[in-house]
């Protein structure tokens, strides 16, 4: 099939892109950065071209700079690219989508909620992938906070996937029909956000405070009681967070060279 991809050199959508070639299909990368099909959802430019002759469209954009462009990019960019996909005869729009938005009431959870209903009212026969926040999304945000030795991390049940499996149930959801309903992709562990602060900073070494965050209101019930989980998704990812964690260090310590900072070392305890 050809199956094109918006937000395909984002951390998702480039491992989709790759587990569809190896699986023998014509994809096309779709961003503001691509070199051959450079498209802007909050505009529409370039997406009749990208787009014709595609049988299958994969959404894995991505903004978080701020609810308002979330929007603009997820909920209004979703309209302009299903009117573009309808033209095209497009026949499958894979959302990738996130456990629990419809249950966490905070800006970019509310965002794609509304996105979804825009992929369920559109023209295109549809599949929404919901997947857990991915092992890159924590690392990333542990990193920036030991920068300033603060690990602030609310109370929450986490049930992170390695980016690499949810790639593969998505690319497993384009090749078949729609489904007009949704796929749930989840880590195979449920954890506390303080506990896997807590393995983080083992495994990376790195002193920081982990400081409790109170996350008052709905929004911290739900994330407290789980939301953000599955007991029983569609597809279980196999790597777990600590695994994956430990291969990602060394594959940083390895090009970083030596003489390198890797990580400040010291168990930084002072936790509750």
């Amino acid at each position: 099939m050809r199956i094109a991809i918006a937000g395909g050199t984002g951390t998702l959508g480039r491992q989709v892109a790759d587990e569809l070639r190896s699986r023998g299909h014509e994809v096309r990368v779709l961003s503001r950065r691509s070199p051959e099909y450079r498209v802007d959802l909050t505009t529409g430019d370039g997406l009749d071209e990208a787009l014709a002759g595609c049988d299958v469209v994969v959404d894995a954009s991505n903004n978080q700079t701020s609810t308002k462009d979330a929007a603009r990019t997820l909920v209004e960019g979703s309209r302009r690219l299903l009117a573009a996909e309808d033209a095209a005869g497009v026949r499958h729009h894979v959302c990738v989508s996130i456990v629990g938005c419809d249950q966490v009431p905070m800006g970019y959870f509310k965002v794609k909620t509304e996105q979804e209903g825009v992929v369920e009212a559109g023209p295109v026969p549809w599949t929404v992938v919901r997947a857990t926040q991915f092992h890159e999304l924590m690392d990333m945000v542990f990193t920036k906070g030991a920068r300033w030795r603060v690990l602030p991390v609310p109370r929450a049940r986490l049930q992170t996937v390695a980016s690499a499996d949810a790639a593969r149930a998505v690319a497993d959801v384009a090749e078949a029909a729609p489904r007009r309903g949704r796929v749930e992709v989840t880590g195979p562990e449920t954890v506390d956000a303080r506990a896997l602060a807590r393995r983080w900073r083992s495994i990376t070494g790195r002193r920081a405070l982990l400081l409790p965050l109170p996350l008052p209101g709905k929004a911290g019930r739900a994330l407290r009681a789980g939301v953000a989980t599955s007991e029983r998704p569609d597809v279980r990812g196999t790597v777990p967070f600590d695994d994956w964690l430990r291969d990602a260090v060394a594959t940083r310590s390895r090009t970083s060279g030596p003489g390198a900072d890797n990580g400040k070392r010291g168990s930084g305890d002072g936790t509750p």
